[in-house]
């Protein structure tokens, strides 16, 4: 039997002009669904687990547009909860060379921001669960919202499930302070973290020493001292943390370091040429989970974590559509690009 993860989070319209249009361009926008939680279950369901999405969601058809976004890839929307009146709504601006990708949120009033405690019903949804992720997106949609997450992680720690969260801070939902303040309280119930070079400190005001993430420099040992700092502080048994180096909007230097306790793994380092950056952090975390659920090594966690995230990059969309075979292959260093036939 498949093992079952839950992810908890917001499912938006993702409205994207063709190409490499710019905003003020554009006539005509792509509709796609994606977000954080989301993306890492359509990664899971994709290498064969049992995932399971949970959110609010209106009953209306766009809502329901965004419930078979998930479904066509195997994920389970039975515990997602139909009411509100709108699907929050995100506008992506494609970024080139050196011009950066842009996100515009319409998402304000969303019938996840406007969910309370009472919609979901942790005990029937964890049943049979190993593993329960979230991201700091969904805390950052509102009080109520944190209330909700809190509920669920003190479930699953009762339960003995795993916990993982992605600390992703957006600070076009909050600010530094009022992230600090509630993923303090959440991360103590968080058994494997995964923050990038800037959200530790954003977040948590650890710093990791002579990085500059503008220039595209990174750091193994500031990073090191970063992972140890937050294990320190929270108690985590994992702590991952992905080294992106920005060449430009299309090219980027990509690898990660995972921290177990006791020892530090670096991946290998890749090259990207980018497709599509967003939801590159979700397809890290889902590889991660993945690797951790099937008990790989520590060091083989990283190589298929990174590897997944790489090839996730060259995909449209937010969601990684991709094998286990596939990532396995590029992870054992086959990243030639080559037509197989």
């Amino acid at each position: 039997m498949s093992k079952k993860v839950i992810t908890f989070g917001e499912i938006m319209l993702r409205l994207a002009p063709e190409g490499y249009y710019r905003f003020v361009q554009a006539e005509n926008y792509g509709a796609t669904y994606g977000g954080g939680e989301a993306n890492v279950a359509v990664s899971l369901a994709n290498y064969g687990l049992d995932a399971a999405f949970v959110t609010k969601l209106p009953k209306h058809e766009i809502g329901q547009a965004g419930v078979n976004s998930l479904r066509r890839f195997g994920v389970d929307t039975s515990y997602i909860t139909r009411g509100g009146d709108r699907v929050g709504i995100y506008f992506l601006e494609k970024g080139a060379s050196q011009r950066p990708s842009k996100v515009i949120y319409d998402r304000a009033g969303s019938s996840i921001a406007a969910a309370t405690t009472a919609d979901f019903d942790w005990d029937q949804i964890f049943e049979g669960a190993e593993w329960f992720h979230f991201t700091g997106i969904t805390p950052a949609l509102g009080d109520n919202v944190t209330e909700i997450c809190l509920e669920a992680c003190k479930k699953a720690k009762e339960k003995g499930i795993t916990v993982s969260c992605d600390l992703n801070y957006r600070n076009k939902l909050w600010s530094k302070e009022k992230a600090g303040q509630v993923m303090g309280e959440l991360c103590k119930y968080v058994d494997v973290c995964i923050a990038n070079e800037e959200d530790a400190s954003d977040v948590f005001g650890i710093k990791a020493a002579n990085t500059d993430v503008t220039s595209g420099k990174v750091n193994h040992e500031g990073y090191k001292d970063v992972a140890k700092q937050l294990s320190k502080r929270f108690g985590f048994s994992k702590v991952a943390i992905t080294l992106r180096g920005s060449i430009s909007a299309n090219d980027n230097n990509w690898a990660a370091m995972l921290y177990d306790g006791t020892d530090f793994y670096f991946s290998k380092s890749y090259l990207m040429h980018i497709v599509d950056r967003v939801g590159g952090g979700d397809s890290f975390g889902g590889g991660l989970i993945y690797a951790c659920l099937n008990d790989f090594a520590p060091q083989q966690t990283i190589e298929f974590a990174v590897a997944a995230s790489c090839l996730k990059h060259s995909i449209e969309g937010d969601f990684n559509q991709v094998s286990v075979d596939e990532v396995m292959k590029l992870a054992g260093g086959d990243g030639s690009g080559r037509v197989q036939r």
